[in-house]
């Protein structure tokens, strides 16, 4: 009977967080100081090329459980526009994902004297679903082989900075998606809305510590279901190097106090390296039969250069 439960639960998590597949997976990655994933609008801020390299291992201790790997590079181009792109491959039991997105911005300066500025972002994206019935065992005979398709969307965004405010409005695969050789019971409408948003606490820009409170709350077409993620990052900087640590705490919107996960975090970038660890913990039945999720962040600013304009920056 447990392991019917456990077998159960699994299958609950996995449609709960992969059910509407083309859009990844989103779990801390984006607070290792790399929002473009979230939001193309992000490309090109920065006064380098930033890439981030992502690994994630769900729920360990369960077999076939969720694992994720990712890679991120976004940069400057001209004064006032930027392009990235996002590879990735998401494996989930007998479910494999994996695409491509590549992103163009462009960053307008509303108010040069109190820093505020706007930006306007789209992806292209590609994605790969496969079913592997190599070694499914399930009860229909007829499913012999393994079922692929590959499908095309895009994602628009908009983003508004006010000094150490920040807020992205985000909008994941405005095309319907393509259901000709899947059951026609699946949500066509994958669309996935999304707000980003945050302030930075410090006493001036040349303070060494900051604080950094933010929210990220996503809520999907399909189905009406929303989450919301509260978070916090403590920041400590030097001429070369900076330091951080902070807390994650992730919900459903009907249900505030019963977390889906919560999670500590730290990183630290010396010179152009960059290194983020991340835990999250499952806080329901399911926490006795695994030990939570971990996930490693590696980092690399290149090509470091004055900024050219103050809203690229």
């Amino acid at each position: 009977m447990k392991k019917f439960n456990l077998i159960l639960m699994l299958c609950l998590f996995s449609l709960m967080s992969h059910a509407q597949e083309l859009t990844i997976p989103t779990y801390t990655q984006y607070l290792a100081d790399n929002p473009f994933i979230l939001s193309p609008a992000y490309a090109g801020i920065g006064e380098n090329i930033k890439i981030r390299a992502n690994g994630l291992t769900q729920w360990v201790g369960i077999k076939d459980a969720p694992d994720n790997q990712s890679l991120a590079a976004d940069m400057r181009i001209g004064k006032r526009s930027g392009v990235g792109a996002f590879i990735y491959n998401d494996k989930n039991g007998y479910t494999n994902q994996s695409g491509a997105k590549v992103s163009f911005a462009h960053h307008l300066t509303l108010d040069y004297d109190n820093d505020s500025f706007l930006s306007f972002g789209i992806s292209y994206n590609v994605n790969t679903f496969r079913i592997d019935v190599n070694e499914f065992n399930g009860p229909d005979a007829s499913v012999t082989d393994d079922r692929k398709t590959i499908n095309h969307n895009f994602d628009v965004s908009a983003l508004y900075r006010l000094k150490e405010f920040y807020i992205s409005l985000n909008i994941n695969n405005v095309v319907n998606k393509d259901l000709k050789i899947f059951d026609t019971n699946e949500p066509a409408r994958l669309r996935n809305y999304q707000v980003y948003a945050g302030y930075i606490f410090r006493k001036s820009r040349n303070s060494e510590f900051e604080i950094e409170p933010s929210t990220y709350i996503q809520y999907y077409e399909s189905d009406g279901r929303s989450t919301t993620d509260l978070n916090v990052k403590f920041r400590y900087k030097t001429p070369y190097s900076y330091y951080w640590a902070g807390l994650s705490y992730r919900f459903l919107n009907d249900q505030v106090l019963k977390p889906l996960n919560v999670g500590p975090m730290a990183g630290v970038k010396i010179n152009n390296l960059y290194f983020a660890y991340s835990y999250q913990v499952t806080v329901n039945d399911f926490f006795g039969y695994n030990t939570g999720t971990h996930m490693i962040t590696l980092g690399w600013d290149i090509f470091q250069g004055p900024g050219e304009c103050k809203c690229t920056m």
